[in-house]
């Protein structure tokens, strides 16, 4: 079985095409980086415009890049959300409407499925049950996965997600769009030690997170320092890296809870954030220091792409499960909705 693999939920463009023997056989992405940098964020009109622009061309390189025709093809899947509606509804419009008219079945995919699947194309593969953190600018959420489509809540942010939360105080630093990616550059420069930030909601039984916080912390530290020392540049990296700390001390403390809760010895991270290297390194010592391992998708796979929308279509419609002609877009989508297969 061959899918095309269609993601617009947000700023990125993605096609793939994966085929349940040979894998994962071409993919590309198109980021609209550019296209938001003057404004400092995601303008959803605009980002839908720029996808119906790009995401035609886009399946016709990969499908060429693939080898692959329309008569080779037997399903497509698309996110079906969450994430911004317009964008969702251009990529869900014209992956039904390509279906239809190539008289195969069509299905719409949740975008953190896609993510939480994504290191199951890596090699090795984690084996189920697993642990799953998904991490980005949107979710912050623990999941006991014990099948495909057969997902446990265990905790999630009660406010920003960590990749917001990153984003949010690399505004507080003057650094560049997208933030996340600059305030980890720029942690790399600081300090360990020289400031120390709260590690919220770790001072009491549970797996949820608050991130928003951080960022007002942040805003006050930065405040503070930059009028007092003179090296303020230093003082930004000093900053950047507490952060930072912070951040991924938290995520690595509650998922060594998980984990335990759980009594597993996988854990799955996935999401945008999944790619900080800090986090990675803690969270390997952390899961070999518990006898186990830790698996991520490859770095072009951790932000939002076509791939792991094809790879989690394909799991579903080899499974015989498809949407009729009328199509839905769900900007909030609960993961534990999804049907087992």
């Amino acid at each position: 079985m061959r899918i095309l693999g269609i993601e617009t939920s947000c700023d990125e463009t993605g096609v793939a095409i994966y085929d349940g023997e040979a894998g994962l056989l071409a993919h590309t992405v198109h980021s609209q980086v550019d296209l938001h940098a003057a404004y400092g964020g995601v303008v959803p009109e605009l980002a839908s415009r720029d996808h119906v622009r790009r995401l035609t061309p886009l399946i016709r390189l990969v499908m060429t890049e693939a080898g692959t025709r329309a008569a080779d093809l037997d399903g497509v899947a698309y996110t079906a959300g969450p994430g911004l509606v317009g964008a969702l509804l251009v990529g869900a419009g014209l992956g039904r409407s390509l279906a239809w008219g190539w008289g195969i079945p069509a299905i719409g995919v949740h975008h953190m499925e896609g993510h939480l699947l994504a290191p199951l194309l890596e090699d090795p593969s984690p084996a189920f049950p697993f642990v799953a953190l998904l991490v980005s600018g949107g979710h912050t959420q623990l999941v006991a996965v014990t099948a495909v489509g057969r997902y446990r809540l265990l905790g999630e942010s009660v406010d920003d997600a960590a990749g917001e939360a990153f984003d949010k105080t690399a505004k507080i630093l003057d650094l560049p769009y997208p933030g996340g990616p600059a305030l980890a550059k720029l942690a790399e420069q600081g300090e360990p030690g020289r400031y120390v930030f709260p590690r919220p909601m770790t001072d009491r039984p549970g797996l949820d997170f608050s991130f928003s916080g951080l960022k007002t912390f942040a805003l006050n530290t930065v405040r503070e320092e930059l009028a007092r020392r003179d090296d303020t540049a230093q003082a930004r990296a000093d900053i950047a890296r507490a952060f930072e700390d912070a951040v991924v001390e938290t995520l690595v403390i509650k998922c060594r809870r998980a984990v335990a809760a759980a009594g597993v010895d996988r854990l799955v991270l996935a999401g945008g954030v999944s790619a900080n290297r800090r986090l990675r390194a803690r969270v390997d010592a952390m899961m070999a220091a518990r006898g186990g391992r830790a698996f991520y998708p490859r770095l072009a796979l951790c932000t939002d792409n076509g791939a792991m929308i094809a790879f989690a279509g394909y799991q579903r419609l080899a499974a015989g499960q498809h949407e009729p002609l009328a199509f839905t877009a769900m900007p909030r989508w609960p993961l534990e909705a999804l049907p087992p297969l």
